[in-house]
């Protein structure tokens, strides 16, 4: 049995001298001048110096070999104690105490293993006891000391040191195992300390694996994906199968005499099915994607990638509109040199919105299609490539024959936002052999839901944009229906008269001139609503000339209107003319039509000394209650009149706004109204047009009529 052992001590220990000097040696060659890496370096030299010792201690076992042996495995341990200390206070960081309890750790090693060595044999003494007893507490340290490395790196730090923390602490644990029997039973066991090089053996991957994360460390090493891969199904497979001896043990224990039958019958079962999963495709292809998530940097550098993404969406500013920056953006990924985009229309379906270096499809998918079906439930690229070699991967998946016949199509992407499949790109085939994994996968998920939600976002403001068109639309339609009831009860107040009047030239002459400015004004009206738009330019316009022609204007109209206007005129004002003269002509419309005629109308002009000028309309009439000047008179579609629809003033006090002005109302019920009009006063602009406006006609003066 002790031969046994000794032959599994010489060959484990003597695997793991070759494996920490092939490592050593890697590293020496990846090294780079970084401190971390030199001391690296160094610990893997002491663990080879240590372990070949070991395996010459079970070939051959003597005195002086086994103090030789213990004096390298301090070696080894101070090594290891240097190296997380050095991890663990990087330079310009104070050093704690740590590395003086690492010290003294040493050297109670250190004076132990130079006393005499013949009580690990089989004696009791207090010198075997010293020498177990530090060793103990060497582990000990060994696992604060990574219990302080990994709870000291900040969380987004943690994942290039965890698999050396893991390979370390497990490595201690063992030895605080090992030790802690020993110190414990007086001797040390020999089946463990057979084993002990395997175990240390095993945590170099672990190792490695932090050194090609951590280029800190100024270590170029780098591991086979096709390396890790192996062995990671190597050990999966070995732990598979002690879970498989573990039962058919306990199955041969307790079966009684159908035990043995029942143990090969599950081994056999056990290594019938490894034997399946291992001629796997799903299974091994499962595992490489697991070990390259979890042990490998990742493909893409995501914050760049991320980055240039978001700035091809941006780029819909530039040449490109947002449909095209979109395809740019998912075709930069996978290096498609563009394709077509489908969005969904408001009746359902999906057609060709935009197109990046491609030819125009007028192909239509429904939104309860197969194709559009699978998308919006899957949310998977399809591979048209791998579609065509196997349909099978995709559940039954029915293409639509354009998608098969499109030349170069190569991957279509979903665009999902919310929920609702927004639309999908087709990519054409990339420039060059380009490999879709797992990792380009969920690359392209990702960017497709950001770009599914600007799209989404794009769609939601054309929609409102044109619903505010309709609404800006409805509103000047509201506007124009208002002036042309006014106009029609202007046509009515004249058909009225004529019955009295019809043989009074005069009258006729006013007939022939109310006829010419209402068809005048319904024709700038309707040229108005066709367009879309003001009709005339913003110009300064004299308020006392303004206040003579709605005084021309509703002559016929009782009582008459008395204005007062500056002597010398110059009341100018920076507005839209005809809209000005629209407005002003709704508040004294308003006042006409709330005053008897034996009442009193007043249109004045004055001020321009602070920089405005103010335009009041009194009356005499009915006036309004406080209630209704502060709730409901500037709000559209609210008024006092039979048959009005309240929109002269809505009207009157958004356009004072807009010119910069301000709007007042002082009235009280049976008392009359005034309203106070305060506009900003500009110098007048000498020009023909102004010129042609103080000297038109009558005739043309009532064409700009409100």
């Amino acid at each position: 049995m002790l031969a046994e052992i000794s032959v599994v001590a010489v060959w484990g220990y003597g695997l793991a001298a070759a494996a920490y000097a092939i490592f050593a040696l890697y590293l020496l060659g990846a090294w780079r001048g970084g401190p971390p890496g030199g001391v690296l370096v160094v610990a893997a030299v002491a663990s080879t110096a240590w372990a070949l010792s070991a395996a010459l201690v079970a070939w051959s076992p003597g005195v002086w070999l086994m103090r030789g042996a213990a004096l390298l495995e301090v070696a080894r341990v101070a090594a290891w104690y240097v190296f997380v200390l050095v991890l663990l206070h990087p330079p310009g960081t104070p050093w704690r105490r740590w590395p003086v309890v690492a010290v003294v750790a040493v050297l109670s090693m250190l004076a132990s293993a130079l006393l005499p060595v013949d009580t690990l044999v089989g004696g009791a003494e207090v010198a075997g006891k010293l020498l177990l007893g530090s060793f103990l507490a060497a582990a000990v340290l060994g696992l604060v000391l990574v219990e302080q490395l990994f709870r000291s790196l900040p969380r987004e730090s943690r994942w290039g040191l965890k698999p050396l923390c893991l390979g370390l602490a497990a490595g201690w644990m063992f030895e605080l195992y090992f030790f802690a029997d020993g110190f414990l039973f007086a001797r040390l066991d020999a089946d463990v300390w057979s084993v002990r090089g395997l175990v240390h053996a095993m945590v170099i991957p672990l190792v490695a694996l932090s050194a090609a994360r951590s280029p800190s460390w100024t270590l170029r090493i780098s591991m086979s994906r096709e390396v890790v891969f192996h062995s990671t199904a190597l050990a999966v497979a070995g732990a598979y199968l002690l879970v498989i001896a573990a039962a058919g043990y306990y199955v041969r224990y307790l079966g009684g005499d159908w035990g043995r039958a029942l143990q090969m019958a599950l081994l056999f079962a056990g290594l019938l099915m490894l034997g399946l999963i291992v001629g796997s495709g799903a299974s091994r292809a499962r595992l490489r994607v697991l070990v390259n998530k979890h042990l490998f940097p990742y493909r893409y550098d995501y914050r760049n990638e991320w980055l240039r993404f978001t700035q091809a969406l941006s780029s819909a500013d530039g040449e490109l509109d947002l449909g095209q920056s979109v395809i740019k953006a998912l075709s930069d990924l996978v290096e498609s040199p563009g394709g077509g985009l489908w969005l969904r229309n408001g009746e359902g379906r999906l057609a060709q919105h935009s197109r990046l270096n491609a030819p125009a499809c007028d192909a239509v998918e429904t939104e309860d299609g197969p194709l559009c079906g699978f998308l919006a439930e899957r949310e998977w690229v399809i591979n048209l490539e791998e579609f065509r070699m196997g349909p099978a991967r995709y559940g039954g998946l029915r293409l639509p024959d354009w998608l098969l016949q499109l030349e170069g199509a190569w991957l279509v992407i979903p665009l999902k936002s919310g929920g609702r499949l927004v639309g999908f790109v087709v990519l054409h085939a990339p420039r060059a052999p380009f490999e879709i994994n797992w990792e380009v996968l969920d690359l392209l998920k990702t960017a497709q839901s950001q770009a599914a939600s600007y799209l989404a976002r794009m769609q939601v403001t054309e929609a409102l944009i044109e619903a505010r068109k309709f609404d800006s639309f409805n509103r000047m339609s509201a506007f124009v229906v208002h002036d042309l009831k006014n106009l029609v009860a202007q046509l009515s107040l004249m058909l009225k008269n004529a019955e009295r009047h019809r043989d009074n030239p005069e009258f006729q002459q006013d007939m022939l001139e109310t006829v010419a400015h209402v068809e005048a004004r319904m024709r700038a009206l309707m040229a108005q609503l066709q367009e879309k738009r003001s009709i005339d330019a913003a110009r300064p316009v004299d308020l006392g000339a303004l206040a003579e022609r709605l005084r021309n204007v509703k002559r016929t109209q009782r009582p008459a209107i008395r204005i007062a206007v500056p002597e010398e005129g110059g009341a100018h004002v920076l507005a839209h003319a005809e809209r000005l003269e629209r407005v002003v002509g709704h508040l004294v419309q308003n006042a006409l039509d709330a005053t008897p005629e034996d009442g009193k109308v007043a249109l004045k002009v004055n001020g321009g000394d602070d920089g405005f000028w103010t335009l009041e309309v009194a009356d005499t009439g009915c006036g309004m209650t406080q209630e209704f000047i502060r709730e409901r008179l500037s709000r559209p579609f609210q008024t006092t009149k039979d048959g009005g629809m309240g929109l002269g003033v809505y009207e009157t006090s958004q356009y004072v706004r807009e010119l910069g002005g301000t709007i007042a109302y002082d009235s009280e019920q049976g008392r009359g109204t005034r309203v106070l009009l305060k506009l900003p006063a500009c110098r007048r602009e000498a020009s023909a047009m102004d010129e042609g406006l103080a000297a038109a006609s009558p005739n043309t003066s009532e064409s700009l009529r409100a």
